[in-house]
């Protein structure tokens, strides 16, 4: 995390819930092995249950126990920070011993007593605006962490039913309250646009993440599996694990046209 501290461009990603340890190490493995040789920090990414799906019959994940197991077997065998969600106050000090970032999800990201725990643990916090709020409405879930550690992540605003739009213009107004980071995975999610589940347009991903790079961002965030069509969760809306080093060199060759 010192890395990121200091200010270095990094990637957070995984797969969108911790379906098992096998597909997390898989991951995990080949993130990093890309990340290493482009020397980028690399944060994983998985959930250990998602409290927001469109279907009561949708998979939410493995649950606070067995998802904070896999991802603590994450982070010893691969030695990199890892990113959860939190989803109640009351959960927080037990994912604060395992995750280097707490995150915020967007449909709680005023939820006043979530944010001021998390914030109070001294860990990273990443508060995803909701898709209802404006840029600048984050400056006061930000006074709610009351924490210097603070990363601010656009994901999409509503447009319409069933799709969200990208405003650029959030990246730099929320820059002025903490780290800035690009979801390009759920910035291009049509929820619950596909009936009892979520849609999405993972092929955009890649285009999406390099105009936000040019706009820029201290981070992106991008969901990935090995095999999206035959994910648990968000499906429709992660990039095939194959995929990454691409996006990444993408991206890599608008920062360095940048300077």
């Amino acid at each position: 995390m010192n890395r990121i501290a200091n200010g270095e461009f990094f990637l957070i990603a995984g797969p969108c819930v911790a379906e098992s340890e096998e597909l997390c190490l898989e991951v995990a493995k080949s993130v990093l092995e890309i990340t290493e040789k482009l020397d980028i920090p690399f944060v994983f990414k998985a959930s250990y249950q998602k409290a927001n799906r469109t279907s009561a019959k949708a998979y939410t994940g493995p649950g606070l126990e067995q998802g904070l197991d896999i991802l603590s077997t994450v982070k010893e065998k691969y030695n990199v920070p890892i990113l959860t969600d939190v989803h109640e106050a009351g959960e927080v000090q037990a994912v604060a011993e395992v995750a280097d970032i707490l995150q915020i999800p967007a449909f709680l990201s005023r939820q006043t007593d979530l944010i001021a725990e998390a914030g109070a643990t001294g860990r990273w916090v990443n508060i995803k605006k909701g898709q209802f709020l404006a840029p600048e409405d984050m400056k006061h879930a930000v006074e709610k962490a009351n924490s210097q550690k603070i990363m601010l992540t656009e994901r999409g605003s509503c447009f319409g039913y069933h799709n969200l739009i990208v405003d650029f213009r959030s990246l730099p107004v929320m820059k002025a309250y903490g780290k800035v980071i690009f979801d390009a995975s759920h910035s291009l999610q049509h929820p619950s646009g596909s009936g009892n589940v979520s849609g999405g347009q993972p092929d955009m991903i890649i285009p999406m993440a390099r105009a936000a790079t040019a706009i820029g961002i201290d981070g992106l965030f991008v969901e990935t599996h090995p095999n999206p069509d035959k994910a648990m969760s968000d499906a429709k809306s992660m990039l095939p694990l194959s995929q990454i080093k691409d996006l990444l060199r993408d991206v890599l060759n608008v920062r360095k046209a940048l300077k």
